[in-house]
């Protein structure tokens, strides 16, 4: 890839792109993103991906520098400068620039920044045996969700889960299952989806979205509500969600199989669906 980016109204090679040292990003990590899977050059759910953005700049109180639109035509240069089919799109947008204080700073520019990578979905090895991972209590803010650029906790929840060799670090609260590090969570018991309900505690997941989705339409059973953390060490199955990760089987927990150690049948279900959806709405036929 050309890793070309866009910096305030500029195109630009990514090592020419700069910000100064007292952007609010940087000195406080005051800001907001999105990351937006592309599929053969068309962004996934790009209206979804601006609500949520929305959200998070509306909670936050950073005003939105830019239209809908104009976010998609952003996002589209993006693409084409960038090559490639499949891409993943990340997008920032900070307060901006000015004396370092805590109190929010009226009347600056938002620092908007966008870059696009390859997109890096789970490799067929890691689909048809499931991933490790482990779990930690969540010790994260309560405002998980915000997508905020604040996200040293879920870095350092993460970073658990690497020394360990796994693929993900899940979250629990007071005993309840909120989500993983960087993912969403579901499980399944006897034949049962269950996922926790959108609240401050998580993030709500555009993948999270389309599982429940498709769930509903090809009818899953399915129940949206809390789930304790007993009920996913029991769990015949469980699956980790995100832009990225897609949907993906998680076979063993803390070093303990899930259910029977393999990705169970209800995934397998899923995950033909998910691809059968993106098929549809992202690959059209010519």
């Amino acid at each position: 890839m050309a890793d070309i980016v866009h910096l305030n109204g500029k195109l630009m090679p990514i090592e020419e792109a700069y910000v100064p040292v007292l952007d609010r990003g940087f000195i406080f990590g005051d800001g907001v993103y999105e990351v937006i899977p592309v599929y053969g050059k068309r962004p996934f759910r790009m209206a979804e991906h601006l609500r949520r953005l929305q959200c998070s700049l509306d909670k936050t109180g950073i005003r939105n520098p830019h239209s809908d639109s104009e976010w998609i035509r952003l996002v589209g240069e993006i693409i084409e400068r960038n090559g490639g089919s499949d891409q993943s799109v990340y997008l920032q947008v900070t307060r901006g620039v000015a004396k370092r204080d805590h109190a929010f700073p009226k009347d600056i520019r938002p620092t908007v920044f966008l870059m696009s990578n390859p997109l890096v979905t789970p490799s067929p090895a890691a689909i048809e045996a499931g991933v490790a991972c482990v779990s930690a209590e969540d010790y994260r803010w309560l405002n998980c969700d915000i997508k905020s650029v604040s996200l040293l906790g879920n870095c350092m929840l993460r970073q658990r889960s690497a020394e360990a060799g796994a693929t993900e670090t899940i979250l629990f609260r007071d005993g309840k299952l909120t989500e993983a590090s960087s993912s969403n969570v579901f499980v399944v018991k006897d034949g049962v989806l269950y996922c926790p309900p959108k609240d401050h505690l998580i993030l709500p997941g555009i993948t999270y979205d389309v599982v429940i989705e498709i769930a509903r339409s090809r009818e899953f059973q399915l129940e949206v509500r809390p789930v304790s953390e007993a009920e996913v060490r029991n769990a015949d199955e469980i699956w980790v969600t995100s832009s990225t990760k897609e949907v993906l089987a998680v076979t063993t927990l803390d070093g303990k199989p899930v259910g029977d150690g393999h990705p169970g049948p209800l995934f397998r279900r899923m995950h033909a669906l998910y691809q059968e959806f993106k098929r549809e709405q992202m690959r059209p036929a010519a």
